[in-house]
């Protein structure tokens, strides 16, 4: 099966007119968000150039410490994005940091073990990078779900204090909800994924001529390995951040 993707710079140029399209929306619907779509497709452009020099620089030394720095490199971004998501006032990167590399290395640790996945800079980055922003997005659910139902529920959990619960029996409740919150995107996507969305791993496995049942295959392993991380990473970053919501004394704070 030849491959019959053909990019040329003429056709990017061509397919720019499809953000002028979300441009001319956002301008007649006076939705305010002309210059961020401008800004967000300049910076897509000029990052993703500058990254495909990069990761063409690590393949080709295909060193280990090199691709471990690249990894560690992405969970590092992401867990700043991820802390920065979070709305609370007390809040600590670790909690992010811990969360995203946790359940990265873990799932990818599981995935090279088991021969699924083999320890080289185009396999491992490329993972990487898929894994940790897929926990990024869970964990800063979590954390936007714990802000607003610490704020909806404030009087219940003082209640709960009242009566002689510890911190983590009075937030148990929000607790489990912010982690369902994380992690119900990422189950609905499991539930239609091949019926109503053919994911980016085997599309682009399938438009690089790779035969359709071998695509499907890696993306059965996607599909796996990203219901693991944002599990581990959501559980792992509301269990770390909820305690921040009250002080020392296990009185809860204010915002």
């Amino acid at each position: 099966m030849n491959s019959q993707l053909n990019v040329t710079n003429l056709s990017l140029l061509f397919s720019f007119l499809l953000v002028m399209i979300a441009m001319g929306i956002s301008t007649k619907e006076k939705l305010g968000l002309s210059k961020d779509i401008l800004i967000a497709t300049l910076r897509a452009v000029i990052q993703l150039s500058l990254i495909a020099y990069v990761l063409k620089y690590v393949i080709q030394v295909d060193n280990t410490w090199l691709t471990l720095l690249m990894s560690l490199f992405i969970i590092t971004n992401a867990s700043w994005n991820a802390h920065k998501r979070n709305p609370s006032q007390h809040k600590a990167f670790k909690s992010s940091f811990l969360a995203i590399a946790i359940s990265t290395y873990v799932t990818l640790g599981v995935l090279v073990l088991s021969g699924s996945l083999a320890f080289i800079p185009s396999q491992v980055i490329m993972i990487t990078g898929m894994i940790a922003s897929n926990s990024m997005v869970a964990i800063g659910l979590c954390y936007r779900n714990l802000n607003s139902q610490f704020r909806d529920q404030r009087q219940q959990v003082l209640e709960k204090l009242a009566l002689g619960a510890d911190v983590k029996l009075a937030a148990q409740s929000i607790l489990r909800e912010s982690i369902r919150v994380a992690m119900q995107p990422t189950v609905d996507s499991a539930k239609t994924v091949g019926l109503v969305s053919l994911p980016g791993m085997m599309s682009g496995l399938i438009f690089a001529g790779i035969d359709p049942i071998h695509a499907i295959k890696y993306q059965i392993m996607v599909t796996f390995m990203l219901l693991s991380t944002t599990s581990v990473g959501a559980v792992i970053a509301g269990y770390s951040s909820y305690k921040y919501y009250f002080n020392e004394s296990q009185q809860l704070r204010d915002e």
